[in-house]
């Protein structure tokens, strides 16, 4: 099966200057798209496609009518503030605006003339919420995510049986998910008591992590009672987003049993404004591998479009500031880097195995995938990781140590896809600050 199209052609260039520009990160072969408006206004967001260091505004080409057919018909549902409508018509839409946008943008395209003055530099853009998050659910599918921690819990033992068979997952908070450039103040609430019998404490959390995350937006839902066959899967993937799923360490250990995360994950997540979409990540497809030794998926988690190309190859990467690096104007620390082809499921077997007992997917539904942490040191994706649960204080550049984050630390994650021979794709960044506790 081949996901590859005239659009990835390597040697396309646009007339969009800024776009040929080598690991600019949005050239024409990524064309990702979002919500935005002009900077300091209060006029109402519109859809827009990035490409270069401008972006494309959509809304108003599609008043222009440029195209007929499905390219029209995805054309006309971004004549609107958020994406659900072009994410609920589906992968034959998506793939023909895709084509008729890059050929739009191509240089010596006719249409030049029509979409340059249609152009607004993303630094004077205010980029906002992609879509209107109806559910949000969080996948739990790094397996050296899984098992770093559950060593620090059950050294012997650290993977509880279920992980190696069931893509482990809970219901998040849609309402609080924020784009890049949030900040929040730090979250209060109960920690466990320092003795058995006594009461437990009250006040603002004391080990305040970040978790490094992709998310997929869901496209094209299914009716309450139908489930998604592996094979047809990823046509209700619309794309991937960076995602910081914040979480308060301390008020989780007290709270997670018996049900899970409450308080401890629904104060704050962030995402990325740009959704790059699954067409554009197909030169990066690569093997979704599982050791021989390990449990083989169950059938209704298995395909082999799945087994050959269902995993991506994207390199992320978290960086820190503090209060002081800012005020010394020290560059952000880098803290790791791992990659998503690294993940234990796939994005085709978490919208399986959450449909598969009749649950419905609406457009708009964010999935994360859980922390991606890598094999090696230098790989870990939260904080917990890498301090080895608050035992080895972190040393950054500029003299400072951490263990969990501080007030007015501020978190930017990155991700991008990069290959011999092809333009870098790259997602953005995600950044997001700890404020001081409201108390």
């Amino acid at each position: 099966m081949s996901y590859l199209n005239e659009t990835h052609d390597p040697g396309l260039q646009s007339w969009v200057a800024s776009a040929n520009v080598a690991d600019n990160g949005f050239p024409i072969q990524n064309l990702p798209f979002g919500v935005f408006r002009p900077a300091g206004s209060t006029e109402a967001f519109r859809v827009g496609v990035a490409i270069g260091d401008k972006v494309l505004d959509l809304a108003a080409l599609a008043k222009a009518a440029p195209w007929s057919g499905a390219a029209a018909e995805a054309l006309a549902a971004c004549d609107a503030p958020e994406l659900n409508g072009l994410m609920a018509l589906g992968q034959t839409h998506w793939s023909a605006l895709r084509l008729a946008l890059s050929r739009a943008l191509r240089a010596g395209s006719s249409e030049q003339s029509l979409l340059e003055p249609l152009l607004t530099n993303v630094a004077q853009a205010e980029l906002g919420l992609p879509a209107r998050i109806g559910d949000y659910t969080d996948f739990y599918i790094s397996l050296h995510h899984a098992t770093a921690v559950g060593k620090q819990f059950r050294p012997d033992n650290p993977l509880l049986p279920n992980y190696k068979w069931v893509p482990i997952g809970y219901h998040g908070r849609a309402s609080s998910i924020g784009v890049s450039g949030q900040q929040f103040p730090r979250p209060i609430g109960q920690t466990r008591p320092t003795a058995e019998g006594d009461a437990p404490a009250f006040g603002p959390c004391r080990r305040l992590d970040y978790e490094l995350e992709l998310a997929v937006f869901v496209g094209p839902g299914n009716a309450q009672g139908d489930r998604l066959d592996i094979a047809d899967a990823e046509a209700h993937a619309f794309g991937l987003c960076i995602l910081n799923d914040w979480s308060a360490r301390d008020l989780q250990a007290w709270e997670y049993q018996p049900l899970g995360p409450f308080l401890a994950k629904n104060f704050a997540s962030t995402i990325s404004p740009w959704v790059v979409t699954l067409e554009a990540l197909a030169p990066f497809r690569t093997a979704f591998k599982r050791d021989a030794s390990d449990p083989q998926p169950l059938p209704y988690l298995t395909s082999d479009a799945n087994d050959t190309s269902g995993a991506f190859d994207v390199a992320l990467d978290v960086l820190i500031s503090t209060e002081k690096s800012r005020a010394e104007q020290q560059a952000p620390a880098t803290l790791s880097s791992s990659n998503f082809k690294e993940a234990y499921w796939s994005v085709a077997q978490m919208l399986t195995h959450h449909t598969v007992n009749g649950c419905n997917l609406q457009a708009g539904d964010l999935l994360g995938t859980g922390t991606l942490s890598g094999p090696a040191g230098g790989q870990e994706g939260s904080l917990l990781e890498l301090n080895q649960g608050g035992k080895k204080p972190i040393k950054l550049p500029w003299g400072e140590e951490r263990v969990f984050l501080e007030d007015n630390d501020e978190v930017t994650l990155r991700a991008r896809c990069s290959k011999a021979g092809y333009p870098t794709i790259s997602f953005g960044t995600c950044v997001g600050k700890v404020l001081p506790a409201r108390l």
